[in-house]
């Protein structure tokens, strides 16, 4: 009930106030989701480890974190442009849980605004992170296919899946050693895969689910794999 409630009040907004900020609702820059003051005041994710995107102090800015030094990812680098908090969070929750266009249309902008023109040039193929069947079933909704499906066509890249093997039980309260246990061979893909390719989810909060299908993703012929986000989590809010 609440996902058709919140679906019906997208559609009412969308009518009822055209050209208006999704967050503020004050006049919105031209063809974009959002006025200028409040997308200068989002959380952006900078300064951040370039390996895996944690948030880093201004004094670390460019420099690889004490993690990924001691363990690199599989991945080469991360792209996350934005903190999950504030007014990203609440708008991750709108569009996880309650499956909202709207939220949904503002988080892609904001991911392809952040984007430099080299980066969306780089991967030959977008890989969503796969939600495991039975939970796509129980929740109707899988966010990161339905992102990574625009931004495919978008990018003109092909949208290639993988299958997450275990329904594994919630992350919460899991460190990142824990998180990477729990997901360690968690996935299969279901092509042979271009050299370049980046992976693609709504939030990094570790990065251990990433890890997981980057590693499945070099077994299956990539060569390299970025891990592409809208959001991630700092380490202290995990």
């Amino acid at each position: 009930m609440s996902t058709r409630i919140g679906l019906l009040v997208d559609r009412v907004l969308r009518r009822a106030l055209p050209g208006r900020c999704a967050f503020c609702l004050a006049p919105a820059l031209a063809e974009r989701p959002w006025c200028q003051a409040c997308f200068e005041g989002l959380p952006w994710n900078l300064p951040a480890c370039p390996l895996c995107g944690e948030p880093q102090p201004e004094a670390w800015r460019g420099r690889t974190c004490g993690a990924c030094l001691r363990q690199p990812p599989a991945f080469v680098r991360t792209r996350a442009p934005l903190r999950y908090s504030d007014e990203i969070a609440w708008l991750v929750r709108r569009f996880k849980f309650q499956a909202s266009p709207r939220a949904g249309t503002v988080l892609l902008a904001l991911l392809e605004t952040a984007l430099s023109e080299e980066a969306t040039a780089w991967p030959e193929a977008l890989v969503p992170v796969p939600l495991h069947a039975r939970r796509a079933r129980g929740r109707g909704f899988d966010q990161a296919e339905w992102l990574a499906a625009r931004l495919a066509r978008r990018l003109g890249v092909p949208l290639l899946r993988g299958r997450r093997l275990h329904d594994t039980p919630s992350q919460r309260g899991l460190d990142r050693h824990e998180r990477r246990s729990n997901l360690r061979g968690g996935f299969r893909m279901q092509d042979s895969l271009p050299a370049r390719v980046a992976l693609l989810d709504d939030v990094m909060t570790t990065g251990a689910t990433l890890e997981a299908l980057a590693r499945a993703c070099l077994a299956a012929g990539a060569e390299e794999v970025e891990a592409w986000a809208v959001a991630r989590t700092p380490l202290g809010e995990i």
